[in-house]
């Protein structure tokens, strides 16, 4: 049998604009030996034929440069979001559209549980949707009284608990602590911020050992199959024990796993508390690196929170009433982090969903780099979601990237435009084609647990701007179709230091491709998300979606 397979297809989208187009790809190894015709490529030899995309389109497999493995342990336990959604086991989960079909739900799985002590855990829960209502203790109480409940939110920043979790946890109203939320009495009523949901450790504590699980891992990596993505992000949120990194070796190096990751070490979740020693420690992970598995790259830090939740740090006049959200580490603290990573040479992702974060990332790097200059540094502000046409300026004279939540329009555009932003900044929040203008390099991404991984719904997002009613939100930041399609590949594999070896079709690359029914420039821009996915090709390797 040849060393060589050429599969050959429709058409093939390489996004290298010096060879654009072709309808074989010749693979060996795992890589790409180069793009074009079939009779192009006989001067590689022998080799055998695949033609089991004849009539599909080839494109490079998406990149999501900022997505969390730790939803495959949020599936673990019910779902309570607004939006229905799908596991990776294929079950469909109707989405929760009232309180009263949140505590339902929430009734039927407590119901299941054997053990009364053993705590019930669900996610997804969406309250913006819920104007004037809440889900926090006093809702939860009608769950259950002596059960601890725990509820975490959509955002991943904040999670709503029962009074039996307060009392088994010591939360009460001598806690004072950040992002513990209390009534005119003092009294916590069962919402913790930002740092504050690490206190409900009776729960956290299984819920970060599914997190960390093999199943996990396993079950992401199903989700990213079906949505065409062969490189994903764990963006942080990981832990990195000896165990742990031992559970990222076995399971995505396994040839079965379908996708490669990029994890970016963090501290968020435990860790040495000395910016030296946590640098040492995320520059050793690349000990452990492979084809597959990326580590020793990349670190991240969390600035401030959500802006649906309220708890990201906006500029003047903040949010439409008044108030500001959480830092979630002190500037002079961020400086010193920042600091230690970027002279370790590492790419740091910065958490900043509100400008005013933005403007700390920004002045923060402006100083480090005069301290201690650094080419091709590609520090990213992650999300980046308000930042303005100065601040994209400022990111491309200091070398920076921005990797924005562009799924935010369709999902809380409505939400943003009424509750938390108004029109106007409603109408620029993730604003692709500004940061164009501006000469600002740009990705965009799913934050997978958050919404659910999908170049093609990134791509549908950036292009059309189209919120869940249907509103068109901010139409002068739409971008075209390649732009949209450059920022789910090569773009996102930039800012992942992995353009050189995914991100386009061409030869030396990995043979990494999506593979589709339809060509993304030939149909209907508001049906780009909805083209059928076959499945996945990663090193060559046949991964069909199921």
């Amino acid at each position: 049998m040849s060393e060589t397979t050429v599969f050959i297809a429709e058409k093939i989208i390489t996004m290298n604009p010096g060879n654009p187009e072709g309808t074989a790809v010749a693979v060996r190894d795992g890589r790409i030996l180069g793009v074009g015709s079939l009779e192009d490529l006989e001067i590689w030899g022998p080799y055998e034929l695949n033609d089991s995309f004849a009539d599909q389109v080839l494109i490079p497999g998406f990149v999501e440069a900022h997505s969390h493995t730790i939803v495959g342990g949020f599936w673990q336990f019910p779902y309570v979001g607004y939006f229905d959604r799908t596991a990776p086991d294929g079950t469909f989960w109707k989405g929760c559209q009232s309180v009263a079909e949140v505590i339902e739900r929430l009734k039927e799985e407590e119901a299941k549980l054997d053990d009364p002590d053993e705590p019930l855990i669900a996610w997804g829960l969406d309250p913006i949707y819920f104007p004037g209502e809440n889900v926090r203790a006093a809702e939860l109480g009608q769950v259950s009284a002596t059960r601890p409940v725990y509820v975490h939110h959509i955002s991943g920043h904040i999670i709503s608990v029962n009074s039996a979790l307060m009392r088994r946890d010591g939360i009460g109203p001598e806690t004072e602590a950040q992002g513990v939320v209390k009534d005119e009495n003092g009294r916590p009523v069962g919402e913790l911020q930002g740092p504050a949901l690490f206190m409900a450790q009776s729960a956290f504590s299984r819920l970060w050992a599914a997190f960390n699980s093999d199943e996990a891992k396993w079950a992401f990596g199903y989700l990213a199959r079906n949505a065409g993505v062969t490189t994903a992000t764990e963006l942080g949120a990981s832990a990195f024990t000896p165990e742990a990194v031992a559970s990222w070796q076995k399971v995505v190096n396994d040839p079965d796993f379908p996708a490669r990751m990029a994890i970016a070490y963090s501290t968020r979740f435990g860790g040495p508390s000395d910016p030296q020693e946590m640098a040492d420690q995320a520059v050793g992970l690349a000990e452990y690196a492979t084809d597959k598995l990326h580590m020793g790259k990349l670190a991240k830090i969390w600035v401030d929170g959500s802006i649906q939740g309220y708890t990201a740090r906006l500029r003047w006049p903040h949010y439409l009433d008044g108030r500001n959200g959480l830092w979630y580490i002190a500037p002079e603290r961020f400086k010193e982090e920042l600091m230690a990573y970027h002279k370790a040479g590492l790419t740091v992702h910065v958490h900043v969903n509100g400008d005013e974060a933005t403007d700390l990332f920004l002045d923060t790097l402006e100083e480090i780099l005069a301290e201690a200059p650094r080419f091709d540094h590609r520090h990213t502000a992650q999300h980046n979601q308000l930042a303005t046409a100065d601040q994209f300026r400022r990111m491309a004279a200091l070398g920076m990237s921005a990797n924005m939540f562009i799924n935010h329009i369709y999902y809380w555009g409505d939400q943003h435009l009424t509750e938390t932003v108004g029109p106007e900044r409603a109408a620029r929040m993730n604003a692709l084609a500004t940061a164009k203008r501006e000469g600002a390099q740009f990705s965009v991404h799913s934050d997978e647990m958050v919404t659910p991984v999908g170049g093609l719904m990134l791509m549908w997002c950036a292009v059309n701007r189209v919120t869940a009613s249907g509103k068109v939100l901010g139409p002068e930041e739409r971008i075209s179709v390649y732009d949209a399609l450059k920022a789910v590949t090569i773009d996102a594999a930039y800012q992942l230091k992995m353009d050189h070896e995914v991100g386009t079709i061409e030869c030396g690359k990995w043979a990494d491709f999506a593979v589709l029914a339809e060509d993304p420039f030939e149909v209907d821009p508001m049906t780009l998300k909805d083209i059928p996915i076959w499945g996945t090709v990663v090193g060559g390797k046949l991964f069909p979606a199921a």
